[in-house]
């Protein structure tokens, strides 16, 4: 009797994980990006409620949601190489745990770098 495939590659493994990631921090950069221009449209419609709007941002939770914003687009942009280099370059597809991993460190030490002063600016330290 012949051993049924298994599908697909990834079955948990960083592939896997690294495609679910991609995918959600695209879809909330595109809901940022929404927003982004709706409030930002607010100005020219009523600049009272453009600067209500504006006033909401400036809390402590929004500071630590564009520390989300951040990592989303960290990701996303580090990863978004990533998958550039498995589909065009002839290593790609061998290397691409190794390439994950990579991304992962590159992600890490530029929020090392960020979150400290976003928060020394949010907090004023």
């Amino acid at each position: 009797m012949a051993k049924a495939s298994t599908g697909t590659l990834y079955r948990g493994h960083e592939g896997m994980w690294s495609w679910v990631a991609h995918r959600v921090t695209g879809v909330g950069i595109f809901f940022f990006l929404l927003v982004h221009v709706l409030d930002t449209a607010l100005v020219r419609v009523s600049p009272a409620a453009y600067d209500a709007v504006i006033g909401t941002y400036k809390t402590p939770i929004m500071a630590m949601a564009e520390i989300g914003l951040v990592a989303a687009i960290i990701f996303h942009a580090f990863n978004g190489v990533r998958v550039i280099l498995v589909d065009f370059w002839k290593g790609g597809p061998k290397n691409q745990r190794k390439m994950f991993w990579a991304v992962m460190i590159l992600w890490l030490i530029v929020m090392i770098a960020f979150v400290p002063r976003h928060l020394m600016h949010t907090f004023g330290g």
